[in-house]
């Protein structure tokens, strides 16, 4: 599945860690655009999805979500 167990020791928290972070890319198309991209296409990343889109039934989720987005009928 999507999820690792990772099992660490007491030593393996006494050495320092080694990970790098990374800075914000100004440029990236899915940092503070909302809902809908500039493009028109659904920003699943939004966080107003409240991670509707990442959850247990989020291809649920998108399917009716982008059926309503690109629907060109009356509400």
């Amino acid at each position: 599945g999507k999820d690792r167990i990772i099992f660490a020791t007491k030593e393996d928290h006494e050495t320092p860690s080694t990970a790098e972070l990374v800075a914000d890319d100004p440029d990236d198309p899915y940092e503070e655009q909302g809902l809908i991209l500039p493009n028109g296409d659904i920003n699943w990343n939004c966080p107003c999805l409240g991670g509707m889109a990442s959850g247990p039934c989020g291809e649920q989720f998108k399917s009716a979500f982008s059926c309503f987005h690109y629907s060109t009928e009356e509400i």
